[in-house]
């Protein structure tokens, strides 16, 4: 199975794109917006202003992408470093940080989008998508599915499951996986035998892709086509974007430890720097043009910053709400000692 690409790493076409000119402005704008909120939200992490966080740059390519081919009767699936995908989305960039700053309540969609809580244990939201691609064709609603993985996934049961019912069933859903060839510090050649995991789709009767994840036209042409088939009827689609991940797997990781030269960074290229060779070489981009977007993209992102530290701080019990419709007596008395050892620390 060959990767697929239609950018080179110069931003040179080697074949028609799909996209338009001004579609690719577009995605390009998209892109520009997330990867100033993940360098933002990195920074706002480092200086203590919100906890953990898991950084996305170098895979905006992949999720402003994928999210273009969605409408408002779609489902988004996301993992914990999609965030990216789920603002592009309609997620409001105050609640994409909240979440970020442990509030309880946060990540909550507009009405007019159906975006579930980021998946963090590895793979769960497989099966999640699966099930809503089958609620979606048993009711005959219209909608498709998409959900992001990564390569770590893969090696979980709930990838196996979550595929092969897909499958058997052809359930309208899009399986996206970000391969940035490590799991957090484990590499993928120890994850898999397999040439590919795009190539794993045959064990599921479905159709797999493998593709050039940093090429932004490559990744939105894939997924509309693998959308335009979920959406008549043809089934599932398993796609591998090979991708790099710039960053650490969290902030709490240190890639330096387990990473040194890496040749998929120099093989893959960067995402946005590849689309933006690509638009200036056509006429169609410019420096001031992209101080603008970013200038707009600074502002936008500072007033969520904004209004994320004008809330209230949440109270310690609120770790407790949202979990149970009817709460049942263990967790009562687990919230009890809870709040009693609060009560003895503070005094």
């Amino acid at each position: 199975m060959e990767m697929e690409r239609i950018l080179d790493l110069e931003g040179r076409p080697l074949r028609p794109p799909r996209l338009s000119l001004e579609e690719s402005r577009v995605l390009l704008k998209a892109m520009l917006l997330i990867r100033t909120f993940d360098s933002r939200a990195l920074s706002l992490q480092r200086q203590g202003r919100i906890g953990t966080y898991a950084p996305f740059t170098g895979l905006e390519g992949i999720q402003a992408a994928a999210v273009r081919s969605l409408t408002a009767a779609d489902w988004l699936v996301p993992t914990y470093r999609d965030t990216g995908a789920a603002i592009l989305f309609g997620l409001p960039l105050l609640e994409a940080l909240a979440y970020w700053k442990g509030f309880p309540d946060s990540y909550r969609a507009p009405a007019d989008r159906q975006i579930l809580p980021p998946s963090v244990p590895i793979a769960t939201q497989i099966p999640h998508a699966a099930g809503i691609g089958w609620g979606l064709k048993h009711q005959k609603k219209e909608g498709i599915v998409l959900t992001f993985f990564g390569d770590g996934a893969t090696s979980e049961g709930d990838f196996h499951e979550g595929l092969n019912f897909a499958g058997v069933f052809k359930t309208p859903v899009v399986f996206l996986c970000q391969n940035n060839g490590w799991a957090i510090s484990v590499p993928f050649h120890r994850q898999t035998a397999a040439e590919s995991i795009a190539i794993r789709a045959q064990g599921y009767g479905i159709h797999g892709r493998l593709i050039d994840g940093n090429d932004p036209l490559m990744v939105a042409e894939a997924v509309q086509e693998a959308a335009e088939r979920a959406r008549s009827g043809e089934g599932p689609t398993l796609i591998e974007a090979r991708t790099y991940r710039q960053g650490p797997h969290t902030t709490s990781d240190d890639p330096r430890r387990y990473r040194q030269e890496d040749p998929l960074e120099t093989t893959l290229g960067d995402p946005v720097e590849r689309l933006r060779l690509y638009l200036q070489k056509e006429g169609a981009w410019s420096a001031e043009e992209e101080e603008e977007t970013l200038q707009e993209a600074r502002e936008k992102v500072a007033q969520a910053v904004a209004e994320l530290e004008a809330l209230p701080r949440p109270s310690p019990e609120s770790i407790f709400e949202h979990v149970y419709g009817a709460e049942p007596p263990f967790f009562q008395q687990q919230r009890d000692r809870f709040l009693a050892t609060l009560k003895e620390a503070q005094e």
